[in-house]
């Protein structure tokens, strides 16, 4: 565990990510289960691709419940008499405005307003939060809170999350004793004995839940939930599944529609919250944070970039494929793209560079290449601009969930 003291002028080096593919708590339970055996690295932890069929895994999210293991995220606790000012000059959205024990999605810029990445932000109390996000930022929050009186302390490695989700997710939670749950908002904090905290959020767009726990408490909290679930459709599930889920959900994910400024070979890599259309999280009335003057100028000459949803013609999914306006001038290139079975539709979401997507939004073409008998076909298949989210379902807000 690595901390940094208050007002200290020396600095532990910490361990950001673990040496090799290690596994997380949940692996005792994850390997046995994992049919495939198909793993990837995620924060130098191993995580399961896929346990049986990514069909199947996705369908689970769907119409039963799925539990994936979240634990390589990165996680910061960020406690002490400052923390409230750390944290608001840290994000660029007003964090005095998040209720105790709720939830916030938020983004975080660098002097020049350049997005470094985005995460959750868990508020407790005004002097104990959490932040969670999908890059290592432990070096970056050091120098935003150097000078003041707080404490951070890296909880990569001793808490572990699961990510329930589908439309039995809350019928698991209350076979499994935790009462309570059913009168959970949407980002709304509850904790329980041993240590576990849920949170009513989740990558899917779905009824879903995120469980929090001390590593040591990992195997028990695992068991406890797939007891509860075994006649409720309970099954792990893999990235594979989830990013289907997450696409069809509109959320953006680091790496894939955006680059981390702390990562981009050339400053012009950059994008800023008003590029990928966060503009309703920043927030310029609350005073100073990080990247503040960048962005105000940025708002007057208006986003370089539209990060946007796309309908495509067709059946062929456009991954990485080229976007063009009346099929001449380049536009933009496709982030993440699938064919959504519960949609019936072929979705993208696509990086365009101004002024399309936000001026000019209409005779767009994606370029795609398919495999047919062996032999690659190019095919340029209009396209059109759709709101974010593709998947919508009422029950991902119903309050109380309905019991399955």
């Amino acid at each position: 565990m690595n901390k940094v003291l208050k007002n200290s002028t020396m600095r532990q080096t910490p361990v950001q990510v673990p040496r090799g593919l290690v596994p997380t708590p949940f692996h005792a339970r994850l390997e046995p289960a994992n049919i495939t055996q198909d793993w990837m690295g995620w924060s130098g932890f191993l995580s399961a691709r896929k346990f049986q069929s990514v069909e199947s895994e996705y369908f689970a999210i769907r119409n039963q419940s799925t539990l994936f293991d979240l634990s390589p995220m990165h996680k910061y606790r960020i406690e002490g008499p400052d923390a409230l000012t750390v944290v608001n000059r840290l994000l660029t959205r007003d964090v005095r405005k998040l209720k105790d024990n709720r939830v916030g999605y938020a983004v975080w810029c660098d002097e020049d307003g350049s997005t470094i990445d985005d995460g959750t932000i868990f508020r407790f109390t005004d002097t104990h939060f959490r932040l969670c996000c999908q890059e290592p930022q432990y070096t970056w929050l050091c120098d935003v809170a150097w000078g003041f009186d707080v404490t951070l302390t890296d909880e990569s490695e001793t808490v572990v999350g699961l990510s329930m989700q589908g439309p039995t997710s809350y019928s698991v939670l209350k076979a499994a004793g935790f009462e309570g749950t059913e009168g959970m908002k949407p980002f709304d904090i509850q904790h329980f004995d041993g240590d576990i905290m849920i949170s009513r959020t989740g990558f899917t767009g779905d009824l879903g839940y995120e469980l929090w726990a001390d590593a040591e408490n990992a195997l028990p909290l695992y068991d406890r939930l797939m007891s509860a679930g075994r006649n409720l459709g309970l099954r792990p599930i893999g990235y594979d599944a989830l990013n289907m889920a997450r696409i069809e959900a509109g959320f953006m994910v680091t790496g894939v529609e955006f680059q981390s400024i702390h990562h981009a070979l050339r400053p012009t890599r950059g994008r800023t919250p008003f590029d990928l259309g966060l503009d309703w999280l920043v927030h310029f009335d609350k005073g100073h944070f990080n990247g503040r003057r960048a962005l105000l100028k940025a708002k007057e000459t208006g986003p370089r970039y539209a990060l946007v949803a796309l309908e495509i013609d067709g059946n062929k999914p456009a991954h990485q494929a080229l976007v063009y306006h009346k099929g001449k001038t380049e536009a933009g290139l496709i982030t993440s793209a699938l064919w959504s079975p519960i949609c019936k539709r072929n979705l993208a979401l696509a990086m365009l560079k101004a002024p399309f997507g936000i001026d000019i939004t209409t005779d767009l073409k994606v370029e795609i290449y398919h495999d047919k008998e062996g032999k690659y076909d190019r095919a340029m298949v209009p396209a059109k601009i759709a709101d974010r989210p593709f998947f919508n379902n009422p029950r991902r807000a119903a309050t109380p969930p309905a019991l399955c």
